[in-house]
């Protein structure tokens, strides 16, 4: 019986991955033994925005793949290039019913996935780790969500200046 897995591939490479498993799942003639490869991505809904929507993946480095857990269709998965392994280890275990619902929910657009929220708040101090003040610690002055800057209070041969940042190049 085929059921859903989850295989940990190198993050920016899944499409490769899929053309090149289904290459080698032919080669093998083991086709019915696999059905579909997913890499999940839904379109995001931008908020106050102008900016288009954009599909994005939801779980970036990871396919699912649904096939019989025999161990030739476990071989020919691991033996893939990229491919680092099963979720599960040595006895990979499928998902539930209800979690590959979910996800096939999210990739048809049912369930809206809303882009990630900061948690960067006004007041809590920052370091600052890209541009010209690399290494520099800060306060919080100003957050702007729908720009992803933020105005930080950083000190500047002893005066407080404000400086102006995206939200990657701080940590909290």
């Amino acid at each position: 019986m085929k059921r859903w897995y989850v295989v940990q591939v190198f993050a920016g490479y899944e499409d490769l991955i899929k053309a090149d498993l289904r290459k080698r799942i032919q080669e093998e003639g083991l086709e019915e033994k696999f059905g579909d490869i997913l890499i999940p991505s839904a379109r995001l809904k931008q908020f106050f925005s102008t900016q288009e929507e954009k599909d994005e993946q939801l779980f970036p480095g990871y396919m699912l793949i649904e096939m019989d857990s025999i161990p030739e269709s476990i071989r020919l998965v691991l033996a893939s290039p990229r491919v680092i392994r099963f979720l599960g280890g040595k006895d990979p275990f499928p998902l539930s019913q209800k979690e590959i619902e979910r996800v096939l929910a999210q990739i048809k657009g049912e369930v809206v996935v809303a882009p990630k929220k900061t948690e960067i708040a006004v007041g809590s101090e920052v370091t600052i780790k890209d541009g010209p003040f690399d290494g520099f610690i800060g306060i919080v002055d100003r957050v702007n969500e729908e720009s992803e800057k933020l105005t930080v209070m950083v000190s500047i041969f002893g005066r407080m200046t404000p400086v102006e940042l995206k939200f990657h190049q701080v940590k909290q």
